[in-house]
């Protein structure tokens, strides 16, 4: 697979979260307060949640349903009741273009 175009990085709120789908694979594309990008599956591993409706802060996300921490750059979990990391995704900026290939696991 090659990178996708997902959205502009001018349509990238800082601190807030992004639903995307590639290939199928649900993903949560965030603009952190550092103005960084990060993408995660979207999915939280506690419950069938989309992670993209919680709440940013710093480099983490929460889910809105059970209160589950997330880090951005591992994908682990930071807090109960999700025990299990989420994936994370290699993100390349193009220009104003944020490309991900759910392929490329970001390396940790």
């Amino acid at each position: 697979m090659t990178a996708s175009r997902v959205c502009a990085l001018s349509e990238l709120e800082q601190d807030a979260a992004l639903r995307v789908e590639v290939d199928g694979v649900a993903i949560c594309v965030v603009r952190d307060s550092n103005d960084e990008v990060h993408a995660i599956g979207d999915v939280c591993t506690h419950g069938d949640i989309s992670l993209a409706e919680g709440f940013v802060e710093g480099e983490t996300i929460e889910c809105w349903a059970h209160g589950s921490a997330f880090s951005l750059t591992t994908g682990k979990p930071l807090n109960l009741p999700a025990y299990e990391p989420v994936p994370v995704f290699a993100v390349t900026i193009d220009g104003d273009d944020v490309l991900i290939d759910p392929a490329v696991k970001k390396e940790i």
